[in-house]
């Protein structure tokens, strides 16, 4: 599993788990608050109730008390409001007054007058000086048919001091039916808004692992390039940790590279630098016998060939090096192959007279994107081993073909062609056939040319031709 998924999915389940519980806290919570709310609003209005009748209540004849008659006509009154959302068409309070025994003198519905109600907590505790209250079911088994009760003392407003005497309960009673829509719609809303929020947190998460991922991805990517030998750059990663990350790794690659590069050069120079070496201090040491005029003009040349072979050698190194480090085109302009071919035959007129050799021009004007001076150089040199391996009054032939929006570019010779046992390793740096009528090559011509069309994004590859000779074949992209 990739670790952006992982972290994607230990994002979701920590978020899930923190989202069901604070839903589950508030939810749970919503209900209890709302209840306790309603008593705090029961308590006020009993308290408030039971000082305004403490007065009547004493003097004992309620029944004609104009502050109760109202309290009866409160409860036959009807109402049509919204609150919140929610409409309300009925009162809901109840009220009922015992005496200091806890009978029932006054109730607003009217059925309960005479009762005892001393053993329901909220006359009993209150009678006793203790905070009354009491929540009852009208149907046992329905939990939702409670009925909330408060309860305030009525008081002797005669007496002084803190022990004024209790002379009856005043208790104001609602059901909590009332306010469960209240409660389910704060419930819903919670919901709501927790759905919306998880949601968007759900897009973060997925975006962020995307990201993550991606330059994960991008990184992985690299490494597995560098690990391949390509050429590749580093993405761009951003200023951040993986940012960081891979340009401590690129700094670790150029600095691996270059010193096997440079121990792998040292070695290859030393090996190729032998033979001029060796050639050029065995002659010196012949010269040094001071030989007959021929021989000494023989030894003399020979030190001056060599010479020029280091020089070769070495200029041509420089240049395969320069390639090789380079990670992309610092120029990049369009270039008609026609041009560039005519400009590179024109380079080699001089070789292809002194062979006498018939070019075969078959290319139509085409436009590529790429390096001119790098494409000029890398062609030439496949021009020069067409020349240096083709026989005198030969034919080169230059063609191409069109294929998925790329140029194939073909160069055919009628030499020898290569033999199996070079066919794999013709690219390899150093390495070089021997030529019928010129010295022997460097061998960085091919290396070159392999560089500078990958820098381009194409490829190169040789084959031998059935009816003898070898054919070049050089894909790049159409621009």
């Amino acid at each position: 599993m990739k670790i952006g998924l992982r972290i994607l999915l230990s994002y979701f389940l920590i978020l899930g788990l923190a989202a069901w519980f604070v839903l589950n806290v508030f939810v749970a919570e919503v209900r209890p608050g709302v209840r306790a709310t309603l008593e705090d609003t029961l308590v006020d209005t009993a308290q408030l109730l039971a000082q305004l009748v403490a007065e009547d209540v004493k003097n004992g004849d309620i029944q004609h008390l104009a502050l109760l008659q109202r309290m009866q006509n409160y409860a036959d009154r009807s109402v049509d409001v919204e609150i919140s959302g929610v409409r309300k068409a009925t009162l809901d309070y109840r009220i009922y007054i015992t005496d200091a025994k806890g009978i029932v003198i006054f109730d607003t519905e009217q059925k309960d007058v005479g009762k005892s109600y001393a053993r329901w907590n909220d006359v009993y505790l209150t009678l006793r000086g203790q905070y009354g209250a009491r929540s009852t079911r009208t149907d046992p088994n329905d939990e939702n048919s409670s009925v909330m009760h408060v309860a305030a003392p009525i008081l002797d407003n005669n007496q002084t001091g803190q022990a004024r005497k209790i002379i009856g309960v005043l208790t104001v009673a609602k059901a909590t039916s009332t306010i469960g829509p209240f409660i389910e719609r704060s419930q819903q809303k919670i919901l709501q808004r927790s759905f919306w929020i998880l949601l968007a947190s759900l897009i973060i998460g997925i975006g962020f692992s995307w990201w993550l991922n991606r330059s994960l991805q991008q990184l992985r990517n690299y490494a597995q390039a560098v690990e391949r030998d390509d050429k590749v750059s580093l993405p761009k990663l951003g200023n951040n940790e993986i940012g960081e990350l891979g340009r401590a790794l690129e700094s670790m690659r150029h600095k691996l590279e270059g010193k096997q590069y440079v121990e792998t050069l040292m070695h290859t120079l030393a090996h190729e630098l032998k033979s001029p070496i060796a050639a050029i201090q065995g002659s010196a040491e012949l010269l040094s016998e001071d030989p007959p005029a021929a021989e000494r003009s023989k030894f003399l040349n020979n030190i001056i060939e060599q010479n020029q072979r280091q020089k070769q050698l070495i200029d041509k190194l420089l240049e395969l090096i320069k390639v090789e480090k380079q990670q992309r085109l610092s120029q990049v302009s369009s270039i008609n192959i026609v041009d560039l071919l005519d400009q590179v035959l024109i380079d080699f007129s001089d070789a292809i007279a002194r062979k006498n050799l018939r070019i075969q021009f078959d290319v139509q004007a085409q436009t590529i994107q790429g390096d001119p001076l790098l494409l000029r150089q890398a062609i030439g040199n496949l021009i020069d081993n067409a020349i240096a391996f083709s026989p005198h009054g030969a034919e080169i032939r230059l063609h191409q073909q069109i294929e998925n929006e790329q140029l194939i570019l073909l160069i055919d010779n009628q030499g020898s062609g290569i033999p199996d046992y070079a066919i794999d390793k013709i690219f390899e740096r150093f390495y070089s056939l021997p030529r019928a009528d010129a010295a022997k090559s460097t061998g960085l011509g091919l290396p070159f040319v392999r560089e500078v069309i990958s820098l381009h994004g194409g490829e190169v590859n040789l084959e031998n031709l059935l009816e003898g000779g070898v054919r070049v074949r050089l894909r790049l992209s159409l621009g």
